[in-house]
């Protein structure tokens, strides 16, 4: 018995960190960095937290768009579906109202880019802190 159990573990994929991928998942969309800090990623974590924060402050500063779901416009629905890759700081921007409804000016879609390529980087962190757990991918 004891033999079989060493056998289980020694076939483990080598990368597998946690039992539980998709709380690594949950936790890393909510907020950047998360997932792999709940790994132990503590710097990768570290990193991505900073990184995705500063792309969202920056964006925010330059009054950039914050989408709305209800507009009908396809471009509208696609920049909304990238921000929500921002978790609670989607939320946080829609509770607030920060940046701005529409683009008036140059910075401002500047603005909106970086506001949108932060959500999806949160979204790509997200998925590797839950193929980090999972063992698919080794660190």
């Amino acid at each position: 018995m004891a033999t079989t159990t060493q056998q289980q573990n020694s076939q483990r994929i080598p990368g597998e960190k946690s039992s539980r991928p998709g709380l690594a998942f949950f936790l890393g969309w909510l907020i950047p960095g998360a997932g792999h800090m709940f790994l132990g990623k503590w710097t990768r974590g570290g990193l991505l937290f900073v990184s995705v924060l500063g792309m969202f402050l920056i964006g925010i500063g330059l009054q950039g768009k914050i989408y709305q779901l209800n507009t009908g416009d396809i471009l509208d629905l696609l920049g909304f579906a990238g921000q929500l890759g921002l978790g609670l700081l989607d939320a946080i921007a829609h509770l607030f109202n920060l940046g701005a409804p529409a683009v008036f000016v140059t910075s401002a879609d500047w603005g909106t880019k970086f506001i949108v390529v932060a959500g999806l980087l949160n979204l790509i962190a997200a998925v590797d802190a839950h193929s980090l757990a999972n063992g698919r991918k080794a660190s």
